[in-house]
């Protein structure tokens, strides 16, 4: 449930969401999910470079 909730929110579709939403909402979801991006590459990176060694 944890891990669907997730990839819903970085699915690329859910960026156009609802229009009543302000501007500066939309911005802030829009950082969140750079940032989780940004994270779960992160992991990765770390992930692979720890099972090459």
């Amino acid at each position: 449930m944890f891990l669907k909730r997730i990839l819903h929110y970085l699915n690329p579709v859910s960026l156009r969401g609802p229009s009543d939403k302000s501007s500066s909402l939309r911005f802030m979801h829009g950082v969140n999910r750079i940032s989780l991006f940004l994270f779960l590459f992160c992991i990765v990176v770390m992930i692979v470079r720890a099972c090459t060694r």
